[in-house]
C-alpha cells in the first residue's frame, strides 16, 4: 500500500511539473507574440514565415510615428498639406498586410514558372477596371506555353465607413479571384512610390524567381500576347539580365511649381535633374532588374514620383532603362482628326498604352483579336533608343 502511495505521489509530482512546463511555454509564446507585434520583430517574423508556408502570412508591423522634426525644414509652412504629410513620414517604408497572396506564384522555389507577372497599380474603388483587365489582357492563362499570373496592389482609401465598405469589397475580391495585395497605408498620389517598395519586398519573399514584370496603371490597354513574343524573342535573356524598358523620358528634372500635380519642392529634392526613367504608366522589366531595383531602394530616400525613383535605384546600380517603340504612356499619336483614333490597327502592334476607360478597354482587346482584321503588314516589335520626353 504504501509503495502505491508513493508512486502516486510521484505520477502526481511529474504531472505537476508537466503543467508548469506547459504553461511557461504558452506564456512564453505569448509574450514573445505581442513583443513581435510592436516591435516589427524580423526575425521572428522569417520564422512564422517558413514554418506556414501554406497559409496568409501578414507582418505585424508598429504603426510609423510621424518624424516631427521635419517641420523644422526651412520653408516648411509654406509648403502644401500632401508635402508636408509627406516629410512627416517619408521614414516609412512597413506597413502591415492587409491581403496577402502567399501563394501565387506556387511558392518562392517555384516562381520560376511564371514567366510574366503582371503587377497592376489599382485603388480600393477602382472596381470596374480590375473587373474589364480580369476579362482582358489581365487575365491568367498559359500563351505560347508560358504562365502569365496577376496580382493587383492597392492601399487603403476613405474613412471610416466608406473605408469598411472598400476594405469589404476588397475581401470580396479576394476570395473570388485572390489577386489582391493590400498594405495598411493611405493610396494616394504621394504613395505610389511606397506601393512600389512594398510590393519588392513582397516579391523578394514570395516571388523572387519570376522571369519578367509588367508594372503598370490599371487603365492602361497591354497586348500581353506582344508581350510574350517579344520577351520570348530575346536572345540570352531568361529574366536573370538586366532588362528594363518603356517610354524613355531624360533630361528633365523636377517640376517646382505648386500647382503641379508633380510638384517636387527643393525640401524634397534638392537636385533640378532627374536620372533616365520610364513613364509609370507601365514598363516591362526582368526578375533580375526588379531584385536590382529592391536593394537599391534600401538605401535612397524615397521620392513621390514613383517612376523618377525607379530610375533613380537603376542609375545607383549602374543601369539604365531603355525606350521601346512599342510603349506609349503619353497616349498614342493619331496621324489625323479625321481618322478613328480608336482604330484597332493602330494597337494591333503596340504593347502598352495609356489611358483607356473600362468600356474602350474591353472593346479594344476584342478588336485587336478578330480574326478577319485587315491592316497594313505587320511591322517587327524590337527596342529603339530613340529619346522620350514628357
Amino acid at each position: 500500500m504504501r509503495f502505491i502511495r508513493t508512486r502516486t505521489l510521484l505520477m502526481a509530482g511529474a504531472l505537476c511539473l508537466l503543467v508548469l512546463h506547459l504553461c511557461k511555454d504558452f506564456i512564453d509564446h505569448k509574450t514573445i507574440s505581442l513583443h513581435t507585434h510592436l516591435r516589427g520583430d524580423d526575425d521572428h517574423n522569417h520564422q512564422i514565415g517558413q514554418s506556414t508556408k501554406q497559409n496568409s502570412f501578414v507582418y505585424s508591423w508598429s504603426a510609423c510615428q510621424r518624424n516631427t522634426s521635419a517641420a523644422n525644414v526651412t520653408g516648411f509652412s509654406a509648403l502644401p498639406e500632401a508635402t508636408q504629410h509627406f516629410l512627416f513620414y517619408k521614414h516609412c517604408r512597413h506597413f502591415p498586410l492587409l491581403l496577402d497572396l502567399p501563394n501565387k506564384c506556387g511558392g518562392a522555389d517555384r516562381s520560376g514558372e511564371v514567366f510574366l507577372l503582371l503587377v497592376i497599380k489599382s485603388s480600393p474603388g477602382n472596381y470596374e477596371r480590375r473587373e474589364v483587365l480580369r476579362k482582358t489582357w489581365a487575365q491568367e492563362r498559359i500563351h505560347s506555353g508560358v504562365w502569365i499570373r496577376r496580382v493587383f496592389i492597392t492601399g487603403v482609401s476613405g474613412a471610416g465607413f466608406e473605408q469598411q465598405r472598400l476594405n469589404k469589397l476588397l475581401q470580396l475580391e479576394q476570395r473570388e479571384h485572390n489577386d489582391i495585395l493590400q498594405w495598411d497605408f493611405s493610396d494616394t498620389f504621394y504613395n505610389l512610390t511606397l506601393k512600389q517598395i512594398v510590393f519588392l519586398e513582397w516579391m523578394e519573399r514570395n516571388c523572387p524567381n519570376a522571369r519578367f514584370h509588367l508594372n503598370g496603371d490599371d487603365d492602361v490597354f497591354a497586348n500581353t500576347d506582344n508581350m510574350i513574343e517579344y520577351l520570348q524573342s530575346l536572345h540570352g535573356n531568361d529574366g536573370s539580365k538586366h532588362l528594363f524598358i518603356g517610354h524613355l523620358i531624360q533630361n528633365v528634372g523636377p517640376i517646382r511649381s505648386p500647382s503641379s500635380k508633380y510638384f517636387i519642392p527643393v525640401q524634397v529634392q534638392e537636385s533640378n535633374k532627374y536620372p533616365p526613367y520610364c513613364g509609370g504608366g507601365g514598363f516591362l522589366l526582368s526578375g533580375y532588374t526588379a531584385l536590382v531595383i529592391y536593394n537599391m531602394s534600401k538605401t535612397i530616400p524615397i521620392l513621390p514620383i514613383d517612376d523618377v525613383y525607379m530610375g533613380m535605384c537603376l542609375a545607383k546600380a549602374g543601369l539604365s532603362p531603355v525606350s521601346h517603340m512599342g510603349v506609349k504612356t503619353a497616349g498614342l499619336p493619331i496621324p489625323s482628326r479625321r481618322l478613328d483614333g480608336y482604330d484597332p490597327c493602330y494597337y494591333r502592334e503596340m504593347l502598352l498604352v495609356h489611358r483607356f476607360l473600362p468600356a474602350q478597354m474591353y472593346l479594344m482587346w476584342h478588336r485587336t483579336r478578330e480574326p478577319n482584321l485587315k491592316c497594313a503588314p505587320r511591322k517587327t516589335l524590337d527596342s529603339s533608343t530613340q529619346p522620350g520626353g514628357l
